[in-house]
């Protein structure tokens, strides 16, 4: 049994905070969607760092594929140490941000205020830096974080992004697999202990590797990358499956390290051919699917929900990355509720 912990403690919160953010804010969202499409907007600017950047990139997916917006990730250092912000027409400017504090992020939702862009906060902290910045506020309700690395506050940026995709396309059938969700969440969040430690098992004597996802889990692949690196120090590197192939597969030899992240979808049967090729050439991938092909050419392998609609599969299949990380950073010898060089809230300009 494992002990307690602070990061666990959160971790297992997920379910409880996802149902809140539906529950409490559906309304809010809504109405900032109302507000926002008489504004005539085209295309999405989304400031945003760390676990927070890697949830813009599943802006990227969600709202481009559902809202026909092309969505890109802001350059900060455009804003802040060369002064030359680009033009911004057109745009929803949003920052992503656990606290709202970071000098960088406010610097952008504040150019994009000035050039009369409509401008949305998206954080845990009500009154924050952000909030006071922009013209609209979605309040993630995830209570106070206390663990280092984000775990709760991601999950409820997912879903916030994929509320507000939603509400701008007035799409009730969304709504209603989004209601699913807690409930998908917890179902991973309850996976076998023993699953995760043979996963970790594998990855312990790694020092580096890949995490390869593709389409809405690209985040995923992202977002699992940081927990490793930042909990157990292990350079595992994201990759699209398609971009793995642009050079990189060079790298597979005997007992490569890799973990893959294949949900059943418009992606799944390249990203399993990718898998295929790796177990061939003798890579030891840690297989996160609900595909059973898939699951078979693992090392190791952690078992999601099937059934998952592709579009929100990113807000459940994280947790097991997240119980992965903290379980090698265990079995490396650490202490994940104590990773060095870190603190909660990071101030960049």
């Amino acid at each position: 049994m494992t002990t307690s912990s602070v990061l666990l403690s959160e971790i297992a919160q997920q379910p409880d905070v996802l149902d809140r953010l539906l529950r409490e804010a559906a309304g809010d969202v809504e109405a900032i969607a109302a507000a926002l499409k008489p504004k005539g907007i085209h295309h999405v600017i989304i400031a945003a760092r760390g676990s927070s950047d890697n949830a813009a990139r599943y802006g990227q997916y969600v709202l481009g594929a559902y809202n026909r917006l092309t969505v890109t990730l802001a350059t900060p250092s455009l804003f802040t140490r060369y002064q030359r912000p680009p033009r911004m027409d057109g745009a929803l400017v949003v920052g992503i941000s656990q606290s709202g504090a970071s000098p960088d992020l406010v610097a952008v939702v504040e150019e994009g205020r000035r050039q009369g862009c409509p401008t949305l906060a998206v954080t845990n902290v009500a009154g924050s830096p952000l909030t006071t910045m922009a013209d609209h506020t979605i309040l993630l309700r995830a209570g106070q974080e206390r663990s280092i690395a984000a775990t709760k506050t991601y999950t409820s940026q997912l879903m916030a992004l994929a509320m507000l995709s939603a509400a701008l396309g007035e799409d009730e059938q969304r709504w209603r697999e989004l209601r699913d969700v807690p409930g998908q969440v917890a179902a991973t969040a309850a996976t076998d202990e023993a699953a995760i430690v043979a996963a970790a098992s594998v990855l312990k004597d790694a020092g580096h590797g890949v995490v390869i996802g593709r389409g809405f889990n690209y985040a995923t692949a992202f977002e699992i990358s940081l927990k490793a690196k930042e909990l157990a120090y292990v350079a595992v590197e994201p990759y699209s499956a398609a971009d793995f192939q642009h050079g990189p597969i060079a790298l597979i030899e005997s007992g490569f390290a890799a973990i893959v992240i294949n949900v059943a979808g418009a992606v799944s049967q390249e990203v399993e051919s990718l898998l295929r090729e790796m177990a061939a050439r003798g890579a030891r991938p840690v297989v996160m699917s609900n595909i059973e092909s898939s699951l078979s050419l693992g090392a190791a392998t952690i078992r999601l929900p099937a059934g998952v609609p592709e579009w929100v599969s990113p807000i459940a299949a994280v947790v097991p990355g997240q119980l992965l990380a903290f379980h090698l950073s265990r079995l490396r010898g650490f202490d994940p509720d104590q990773p060095r060089g870190l603190q909660k809230v990071t101030l960049t300009t």
